[in-house]
């Protein structure tokens, strides 16, 4: 296995795309960054909704060039260890989620089972598209999955 850049966690930019150090665990940093969000949710989620989906909408964006420019710095198109961009996919999950730590741990795996299962169109997009975009595209998508199953579970069984 070929070892990857580490990052400079010294500088702003590569801290937060490594969600702020979360991203730096030696297994499974995809896991930790999203465990990394619930903790971000948590606070989020006293917003009202139009100011939560705000946030989310400047996590997203600020995450293309993040993830972008951090993925420069290191020569490494998609380094595990970003994860600014499990952060805006967890945030799309939980958009208008209701309140109760099991919809957050349901969340949390459905937003890790689309991620890491990338149905059509995640895994085309994941391979075609490059950039800042290409890394946060995949994530947001597997959020919007799981946003929408977690909508019709709540929708079920509430």
């Amino acid at each position: 296995m070929r070892k990857l850049p580490p990052p400079d966690l010294k500088n702003p930019v590569h801290f937060l795309a490594f969600g702020f150090g979360s991203g730096c665990a030696p297994v499974a940093p995809g896991t930790w960054g999203t465990l990394m969000a619930v903790l971000l949710y948590l606070p989020l989620s006293l917003l009202p909704l139009f100011f939560y989906v705000l946030a989310t909408g400047v996590v997203a964006a600020v995450g293309i060039w993040l993830c972008g420019r951090t993925a420069a710095d290191l020569g490494e198109h998609d380094h595990p260890g970003i994860v600014w961009d499990e952060f805006a996919g967890f945030f799309v999950t939980m958009i208008a989620a209701p309140p109760g730590w099991q919809w957050v741990v349901a969340g949390f795996l459905l937003f890790r089972l689309f991620d890491i299962w990338k149905p059509w169109p995640i895994r085309v997009l994941d391979r075609r598209v490059g950039g800042g975009l290409g890394i946060m595209v995949d994530d947001l998508l597997a959020g919007v999955y799981a946003l929408i199953v977690l909508q019709l579970a709540q929708r079920t069984l509430t």
